[in-house]
């Protein structure tokens, strides 16, 4: 998560933002810890940074509240350690995965599927993890490690990395990065208001 958020803020136009300056940090117990504790790991930093995002994975967070009411929850803890309307929660549903795929050629391009016969698109239907017409495969995590099991090649964050520096942010419908990218459209707008 860290490579693809890093690879997208890298790109303030492709967001349409201003360029900004920032600063990732992980929390040590990843989704779970997030959810459970992420704005108490933030609330030090409250007068250090103008504005702050929790984002992680809803598989893996250990929660059976529905995501928007999850996002709420978190975003109450960040109002109450010190971010108010400076702080927001993006909660990735079912995992960051789930950003990868795409209609775009450039998933199969930078995990190496290109010119492997079937298409990679064709192939995760064959498995059973696209249905046809299906833009992005139910079990995302699962499609790409078969994908990269398939290459017999490791799974990375260069990937992520690679992929959030090429895929266009234009075309992405998934419902968390849309409200990562308005989030960050309204605290950073081009024209600097």
């Amino acid at each position: 998560m860290e490579a693809a958020i890093r690879g997208a803020l890298n790109r303030p136009r492709a967001l349409s933002i201003r360029g900004i300056q920032f600063t990732l940090y992980r929390h040590p117990r990843r989704d779970p810890g997030c959810r459970v504790d992420g704005a108490k790991f933030l609330r030090a930093l409250a007068k250090q940074f103008a504005h702050a995002i929790v984002m992680f994975d809803y598989e893996g967070s250990g929660t059976k509240l529905g995501v928007e009411e999850l996002e709420a929850t978190v975003e109450g803890e960040l109002s109450k350690e010190g971010w108010a309307s400076r702080g927001a929660a993006v909660v990735i549903e079912p995992e960051l995965e789930a950003w990868i795929w795409s209609d775009s050629p450039w998933p199969a391009a930078i995990l190496g599927w290109p010119g492997k016969e079937p298409a990679l698109r064709v192939w995760l239907e064959g498995r059973g993890f696209l249905s046809t017409g299906q833009l992005k495969p139910a079990r995302p995590k699962e499609a790409l490690e078969a994908a990269l099991f398939e290459l017999r090649r490791p799974r990375s964050s260069v990937i992520y990395g690679d992929l959030a520096r090429a895929v266009s942010l234009d075309r992405c419908v998934d419902r968390a990065f849309l409200k990562f990218k308005k989030t960050l459209q309204a605290w950073f707008p081009l024209d600097n208001t």
